[in-house]
Formats: structure tokens, sequence, C-alpha cells
């Protein structure tokens, strides 16, 4: 017989109406003030914004993070996915595999190059792509492979990886949700042909704006990188190639120099809260009512959300609401299900996992500042919902 839920974690006779934000940001940059309010202040006496040696420190400091010879910067993780796209020579009418349950940006800049987003569904377990599914997709017009690190974990990179090189394509990481995230003894933005970063400040590491980043151990892929990013302009006013106006400003550069130096502690506390959610969770026999996030063997999950999957879902978020407790929902819909999508002619059933996972999905606090008090009142207001 299953614990009533909600018995185990009843340590305070407070409610949980809480009332905390679902991100704090500002607690993030309380400690920190002073180093980043300096940083800040360098670059303005500086007077150099685009680029320039900031922008190199923080290339630099972002290669030796994640152990690759090549870090490019760029204005969002959406145009880092589209330069790396670029930089393979993705053309109109190429196929480009990846998952409907992401981020818009991940098939929109495939569709942006005039390229066909062509959708594999995820494991239900771990939200993303499904390698088993995924040898069945390619044909001849398939020119890459863009697996997504959903919510910090990294995909199934061994098994993908030797499909790929079966069919000699390339691998486009969007790490952008995964920043330290680790696959065997590598970090994810490694393994494949090129990896995508993202600075938005929901980000493990983010910016005060967007930023983006892209890594590679390929000397002449990140030179044309580096060249695709300013226009395709190896020198002033000469274009080898037609590029794109996407260079990361000092200013950026200067606020993600600070932050990288703390992120090793933040994922740290990331993965105590969600160990801590687990242990809470089930103590409270609320993990037969609820799933809760997996890590596979060999793997290091950064956690960027913390997300449940419960059959009532929309029912259990309003009852969370009441209670004053934050919540998110990553994905509400999957991108074959998206008006801007109609046009590649998938329909509702082609990927059930997708759909289900949309249905279900729910996001919990998971920042590193969350207090453990806070944590136990998520975790109350839960029990309540399936107590009643």
């Amino acid at each position: 017989m299953a614990t009533k839920p909600g018995k185990a974690v009843l340590i305070s006779e407070a409610r949980a109406n809480a009332h905390f934000p679902f991100l704090d940001l500002r607690a993030q940059f309380a400690p920190i003030r002073s180093e980043t309010l300096a940083a800040v202040e360098a670059v303005l006496e500086s007077q150099h914004f685009i680029l320039g040696p900031e922008v190199e420190r923080f290339e630099s400091e972002m290669a030796t993070f994640v152990n690759c010879k090549h870090a490019i910067g760029c204005a969002s993780g959406s145009d880092a996915l589209l330069l790396a796209l670029m930089a393979l020579d993705v053309m109109p009418g190429d196929d480009v595999i990846t998952t409907p349950f992401t981020f818009v940006a991940t098939a929109g800049a495939i569709a942006r190059l005039g390229a066909r987003p062509v959708f594999v569904d995820i494991d239900p377990e771990t939200y993303n792509l499904d390698v088993q599914k995924l040898a069945r997709t390619i044909t001849r017009k398939t020119r890459a492979v863009i697996p997504v690190h959903l919510f910090g974990l990294p995909a199934d990179m061994s098994a993908l990886k030797k499909i790929a090189e079966e069919h000699n394509l390339p691998i486009i990481e969007d790490a952008a949700q995964a920043i330290g995230a680790r696959y065997g003894d590598r970090l994810v933005g490694t393994i494949g042909n090129v990896g995508c970063f993202s600075f938005f400040p929901s980000k493990n590491l983010g910016g005060a704006g967007d930023g983006g980043l892209l890594t590679t151990n390929d000397p002449q892929l990140a030179q044309r990188l580096r060249l695709l990013r300013i226009h395709g302009s190896s020198k002033k006013y000469h274009y080898d190639v037609i590029g794109v106006n996407s260079r990361l400003d000092a200013l950026q550069a200067a606020i993600l120099r600070v932050k990288l130096r703390h992120l090793d502690e933040w994922t740290e506390a990331r993965r105590r809260n969600a160990s801590r959610y687990q242990r809470l969770l089930r103590n409270a026999g609320l993990t037969e009512y609820i799933s809760t996030p997996i890590e596979p063997p060999g793997t290091g999950h950064v956690y960027n959300q913390f997300v449940i999957r419960a059959a009532q879902r929309d029912e259990l978020r309003e009852h969370l609401k009441n209670e004053g407790i934050p919540t998110e929902i990553y994905y509400p819909s999957p991108l074959h299900l998206q008006p801007a999508f109609a046009y590649l002619g998938y329909r509702r059933g082609d990927f059930p996992e997708s759909e289900k996972a949309s249905a279900e999905v729910l996001a919990l606090p998971i920042y590193p500042e969350l207090t453990e008090e806070q944590q136990v009142a998520v975790v109350q207001a839960i029990a309540g919902f399936y107590s009643n």
C-alpha cells in the first residue's frame, strides 16, 4: 500500500504558500554584484564594445572549460545553430534531423536556410532524441543531425555518433540548456562536429541579454565560423562568403567571464537541489503519481530544468499556482504541431512520445539559490493535490 501523499514531508505546520519566483536572478546577482560591476566598468572605460580582447579572453576560457580547441562567440544560441548549419554547407532542399520536443530555435535554424527539419520522436524517459528511431529516418537528402541535450541531460551520443559516422553525417550538438553536462569523460559541445550554447539569462550560465557560443575541435570549421559571424569578412570591406552579423559584445563577455568562475558551484547546487527533490518526492509517496528526471549511467545532468510528469498536469499546475508555487511548461506543444511548421505535413500522432510529454511535463523551480524550505513547500503543495 502506497504511503499517503504528503505524510513524510509535512515537517512544518506552515502552508506551502511561499510565493517565491520560478527563477531568482536577483539572488544570483547579489553575491557577485561588485565583481560584475567592476567588469562592466572596465569595458565602459575601454570603449571597446564589439568582439575584441574581452570576447577573446572569454572564448579562451570557455574553450578551457569545455576542453575543446576552439570557442567562437556569437550573438545568441539561435544564431549559433544557424552558423553551425551554414558552416557545414547545409543548403535549401537538404534534410536535417532533429527532435520535435525542443525550443523552436532548433528547427527554426534549419528552416531559415531553406532546409527541411525532419523530426525523430523522443525517448520518454530522457526527453532526448530516440536514437533507436534515427537510422530509419536517414535518406540521401539528409545532411546533418542535431541532437538536443534537453533540460541539461546529455543525449545518447555514443549510439548517435555511431549511426552518424556510418552515414557520414556531421553532428551539431544543441547544448543550449546543458553547459557543463558530462557524457562519459567529455562535456557536451565537444562530442559532435560542433556544439552550440546559449547565454540567455535563464540558462545555467546566463548573460545580461542574448549571447551564444560555438565549440569545435576542427580548425577549418572554427575559421569558417569566425568568418560567417562577421558578414563573411576576413578583412575590412572584403567578403569571402555571405555571412551574418552575429557578434558577441564585450559587455556580455565581461559579465559571462565573472559568472563562469562560479558555474561549477552553481551546477553542484542545482544537482543537490535535484537530489533533494528526488528524496522528498519519494519519501512523500509521490513517485506513484508522478515521474521524476533520470540520470543514465555515465552522464552528468546539470538540471537547467527539473521536470516531472503528471497525468493531471494542468490541474496540478493550477493547484500549485493557488498555493503560491511557480512552475513552467517546457514545452506545451511539440514543433510538428506548431503552425509555423505545418508546411512539413506532419500530423497529430506522428510523434506520440513528444505529444504525450507536452501534455504531461511540468518544471519545478531548481535554481542554485533555492532553499530547502522552499523545496519542502513545493513538495507539500504537490502532496496536497494528490491527498485530495
